[in-house]
């Protein structure tokens, strides 16, 4: 088992999530990471607050990876090096919108429309 999310380099805005159960996987969006979001739309609650400054890394605000495996007899040092393979660029140099233009595996995902 796995799960998690994590920050897409073609989809710099999104945060999304991944499921592993057995053979079945599942990766969607869950929403945009609040570095995204204008500063007058964040929460003013002090635990949500709490929790963004936490978070919170320069210059990508709370854009990270976080996922968690689960499970007996794994190879850790071959799951982390495959993932450390599917990361772009030094965390130093990263641009977030400059891989917007690489090949994307992920079907299109839609913005939820604002509720009015």
């Amino acid at each position: 088992r796995a799960k998690g999310h994590f920050w897409i380099a073609t989809r710099p805005d999104w945060l999304a999530e991944f499921s592993l159960a057995g053979a079945l996987s599942n990766v969607k969006p869950m929403g945009n990471w609040w570095a995204t979001v204008p500063r007058e739309r964040w929460p003013d609650h002090p635990q949500a607050r709490a929790y963004l400054a936490q978070h919170w890394q320069e210059p990508y605000g709370d854009r990270r990876q976080e996922l968690v495996f689960i499970g007996a007899g794994m190879d850790k040092t071959a799951i982390t090096a495959a993932l450390n393979a599917a990361l772009v660029g030094d965390e130093s140099t990263f641009v977030p919108h400059q891989w917007e233009d690489l090949p994307d595996p992920f079907p299109g995902w839609r913005r939820a429309p604002e509720a009015a």
